[in-house]
């Protein structure tokens, strides 16, 4: 039985990283030939309208990413609604719902409360209900009609989508694209000799790229040089995680993320680029004594956390930290033997906060005044 820190999903993130025998890049780069012609043919059944897209009354902003996972889309959700609110609309958020148990089109969080578990939601879009209280979420695979349920049921005057540069059942008056600072394109192969969605030419369909975490000024620089060679007018925004108070699990106790600085932690996540997280933690001052790497979405069992807990006793480590959305996927199972921190992030533009501001302004033009979509 393959164990979740063997899954193929993370040998193959492994092996982007460092592709060490020929045979397997040979195999990987003669299914990606194949991976490419299917995305062609499905960009002209769309352009032969063999498949359709529809349009919605309200505008729509897509937050999406040309990489598998890991690129900062939640947290750039997030901040695309509380602008979309102080603008004075009335957003509501459409996600797939990835990794859930449910199909087809399912309310996660109305206006009053949250109305469905993370085993129905998914785990982001149950995320997204947790920090925008009074926020619509709905789930569904198909998000044109998840949309007419947020418009018919609960007034919204915007939408924004989830994870929806590659969604073409809906039309999109907005794409927002997120690139992770660091390896922004990965090995900037399409997948699965690499973790491109698309090839780098569909960045000419993006009207502003957010550059999540960048390592210096030459980072931003770099992505902005790879976007101008297919899209001459996209803006280009950094972007900075801003670090809330670490949460112990157990006690519910919440501390400044300072109070962990030199505290020996094992740091775990099932994230689809896992580094982000080692990363902020480094940049933090906590100390880890190993990473354990899960599957993007891996719903955690019991012998999960044991595992966990045994590796970091024989590491020294006083304990346990892990990501928001990994805690969404655990938090039903009994406690660990050793404490437990979570680590909640929201990201914030650093620079370029007018232009982010009147592209949305313009996506929203007539929804702003907060009138229900006709």
């Amino acid at each position: 039985m393959t164990t979740p820190r063997r899954a193929p999903e993370v040998l193959l993130r492994r092996y982007w990283e460092d592709p060490d025998t020929p045979v397997v890049t040979a195999g990987l780069a003669a299914l990606s030939v194949a991976y490419r012609a299917a995305l062609v043919a499905r960009d002209g059944a769309y352009r032969w309208r063999l498949l359709r897209t529809g349009r919605l009354p309200c505008p729509v902003v897509s937050v999406g990413s040309l990489t598998l996972g890991g690129s900062g889309k939640t947290p750039t959700v997030e901040l695309a609604v509380r602008t979309i609110q102080e603008m004075g609309a009335l957003p509501a958020v459409l996600s797939r719902g990835y990794g859930r148990a449910t199909r087809g089109v399912q309310v996660v969080a109305d206006r009053d409360a949250v109305r469905a578990d993370a085993r129905h939601a998914g785990d982001e879009p149950l995320l997204l209900a947790e920090r925008l209280p009074g926020v619509p979420v709905v789930v569904g695979e198909n998000r044109y009609e998840a949309g007419r349920v947020a418009i018919e049921r609960y007034g919204a005057t915007a939408l924004v989508l989830d994870d929806g540069f590659q969604h073409r059942t809906l039309a999109k008056d907005l794409e927002i694209l997120v690139a992770q600072g660091r390896a922004p394109w990965g090995n900037a192969r399409v997948f699965p000799r690499g973790m491109l969605r698309e090839p780098l030419s569909a960045l000419a369909r993006a009207d502003c790229v957010v550059v999540t975490n960048p390592v210096g000024t030459d980072a931003v620089t770099a992505v902005l040089a790879t976007v101008r060679r297919f899209n001459a007018h996209a803006a280009v925004l950094p972007a900075r995680y801003r670090l809330h108070d670490v949460i112990e699990t157990r006690s519910g106790r919440r501390l400044p993320i300072a109070d962990l600085v030199g505290r020996r932690l094992l740091a775990f996540a099932g994230l689809g680029s896992p580094r982000g997280f080692a990363d902020t933690l480094d940049a933090a001052g906590v100390r880890r004594t190993g990473f354990a790497e899960f599957p993007d979405h891996h719903w955690f069992t019991p012998a999960d956390l044991t595992e966990l807990v045994r590796d970091a006793r024989a590491a020294g480590a006083q304990g346990l930290i892990t990501t928001e959305k990994d805690w969404v996927r655990l938090r039903e199972l009994p406690p660990p033997a050793l404490p437990l921190w979570v680590l909640p992030v929201r990201a914030a533009l650093e620079s370029g906060l007018d232009t982010w501001q009147r592209l949305l302004a313009g996506a929203l033009a007539p929804a702003a005044l907060g009138r229900p979509c006709p």
